[in-house]
Order: structure tokens, then C-alpha cells, then sequence
């Protein structure tokens, strides 16, 4: 069987995806692809200047595409949480949580939660939940999470979310992915449970060359380590259009199944998309309701029309 690429995408006339971090790298190629398949794409981007580029970009690439920016910071949950009140009453169908940060020197967002939990897992379920009203509306819709194969690397530690006790980059990078896992399903079960066609996938871009790898050496001057990433994405890493495709997978192909993790196979650091190992703790069913009670508790967004598990 040929390996599934952009071109296998379904048509997406008549749909609206938003995709988080998509100013560069996987999420600009995500919203870009949708966006040639016909959907109306909003680039949900913390900077104004790099999204309304990014903007200006696509229509370049793609004459004729609907495409525009929003403001979208999910290290602030008020702009979480005027995001989606622009969304209010306008049809939904695809959500893409793509953003993200990785591997940052200890700093908190706006509502105090240390960055990498803050901005990775809790915005994005914020965010999903405040939506969630108009994909439920929505034949079809899809909620697609982007994780990362260096979810193996931690568990999620419930008495310690925000790394008070003792921060290790690396490690909470890997719980906030691991809590990606773990919010994806128990999002599935809770629709399930409901009886919503609406799904709720994860994928992982495997080993891709992106921004996200040199950010924290750029941000504490550590040339030396940021010269490394840069050097390994050239060297290693696949193209951000080839570690895009997981998303676009999960959130376009046909047979996609609540609670799906997708990656690039075989190994899961490039290759075609396809179904992707995961840690057996992103699958605890305690685990999952005791993250959703502590980020229902920490953002204050409950789940309007879901029913608990």
C-alpha cells in the first residue's frame, strides 16, 4: 500500500479547522494543507507579526485559500478565554492543540502554572473545552493533540503539576506530553459516554526540524547547545511538511478511532504516518479522570453537554 501524504487528504470544503501555534513549522504546514483542501483555516498565534505573516505567507502559497489570524496566547487563560468567545455561534470542525513549548528554563505563565504544563496541556484544555459546544454541533468534527514520543520519558506527577518541588526541563517537558496522552483519552471516553460522534486523536511528528528544538538554549544565550539542535535538525530531523503529517492524518483520514495516537512509522522518527507505541500510563483510566478533575480545578472551564466517565 502506498504511504499516505498530503495529497490522500480529503477535500475540506465547507469546514473550519483552527490550529494553535501555526505562525511555523508543523503548524503553519498543517493550516496550510487544510487550507488547500478548501477549509477555512484561523491561525491561532501568540504574536500578531509572526501570525498575520504566516498569513500572508499561505495565501501566497495557496491563491485563493480562506485563511486568517487570531490572537491566541495559552500561556493566559482570559486570552483563552476571548479566543473562543469570538468562536461563539460559528461552526467548528476540526481543533488542532499544535502548540507548544519545550525543554525552557523554569518560568510561569500569566495564571502562575509552570510554562511547559501551562501552555502545552492546561491552555490547550481550556481551550478545547470553551469550544467544545460548536465542534459537539459539528457532523464529524475532530479534536486533534499534538504530543511527542518523549511522552516515555515521565509519567505525569498529580501532587506536583506545576514542578514546585523540583524542575528538571526535560521531565516536565515529558509530563506535560504525557499529559497530552492522558487528556486525549479521557476526552474520547467522556464522548463516548456522551454518545458524540465528535473524536478525539493525538499525534506526534516523530523527529522534525522545527523552532521548538533551539528555544530554550535561544532564550538563556546557551549558543553552543542552540548551534547542536540547529545542527541535528539539519543533519537527523525530517522536514516540518514531512512531521506535519501525523496531524494531518489524524485529523483528515478515514477510519481515524477515538483515542488514536498517530506517528511517523516504523520506529516513530520519520516515516509515513501510522499508528504510534505510547507509554501504558497514558492509557489509566484513574490517571486520566484525576488530571481532568486537577485542570478543571486549575483553569476553571468545565465541559458543558460531557458526561463524566
Amino acid at each position: 500500500m502506498a504511504a499516505w501524504t498530503a495529497h490522500d487528504i480529503p477535500d475540506q470544503s465547507g469546514r473550519t479547522a483552527v490550529v494553535t501555534g501555526a505562525n511555523s513549522g508543523i503548524g503553519y504546514v498543517t493550516a496550510r494543507e487544510l487550507a488547500r483542501r478548501g477549509a477555512r483555516t484561523v491561525l491561532a498565534c501568540r504574536s500578531e507579526e509572526r501570525g498575520g505573516a504566516a498569513v500572508g505567507r499561505l495565501l501566497s502559497e495557496v491563491p485563493g485559500a480562506h485563511a486568517e489570524f487570531r490572537a491566541l496566547d495559552l500561556g493566559d487563560l482570559a486570552s483563552v478565554r476571548r479566543f473562543a468567545d469570538e468562536f461563539d455561534g460559528a461552526r467548528l470542525d476540526l481543533l488542532i492543540n499544535n502548540a507548544g513549548v519545550m525543554a525552557l528554563p523554569y518560568r510561569r505563565t500569566a495564571d502562575g502554572f509552570e510554562t511547559q504544563f501551562g501552555v502545552n496541556h492546561l491552555g490547550h484544555y481550556a481551550l478545547t473545552g470553551l469550544l467544545l459546544p460548536r465542534l459537539m454541533e459539528a457532523p464529524g468534527a475532530r479534536v486533534v493533540t499534538v504530543s511527542s514520543g518523549l511522552h516515555a520519558l515521565a509519567d505525569i506527577d498529580i501532587g506536583d503539576l506545576s514542578s514546585e518541588r523540583h524542575y528538571r526541563r526535560w521531565v516536565a517537558y515529558a509530563r506535560s506530553k504525557t499529559a497530552n496522552l492522558l487528556f486525549t483519552h479521557e476526552l474520547a471516553r467522556r464522548l463516548a459516554a456522551t454518545g458524540a460522534d465528535t473524536v478525539a486523536a493525538a499525534a506526534h511528528p516523530g523527529y522534525a526540524s522545527t523552532n521548538l528544538q533551539s528555544a530554550g538554549p535561544r532564550i538563556e544565550g546557551r549558543r553552543g547547545v542552540e548551534r547542536f539542535m540547529e545542527l541535528g535538525n539539519r543533519l537527523v530531523a525530517q522536514s516540518a511538511a514531512a512531521g506535519a503529517l501525523p496531524t494531518l492524518y489524524a485529523a483528515t483520514a478515514h477510519g481515524v478511532r477515538p483515542d488514536a495516537f498517530i506517528g511517523p512509522g516504523p520506529l516513530g522518527w520519520r516515516g509515513a504516518p501510522t499508528r504510534s507505541w505510547r507509554a501504558k500510563w497514558t492509557r489509566n483510566d484513574v490517571a486520566g479522570e484525576r488530571l481532568w478533575a486537577a485542570s478543571e480545578g486549575l483553569t476553571g472551564v468545565r465541559y458543558e453537554g460531557l458526561k463524566s466517565t
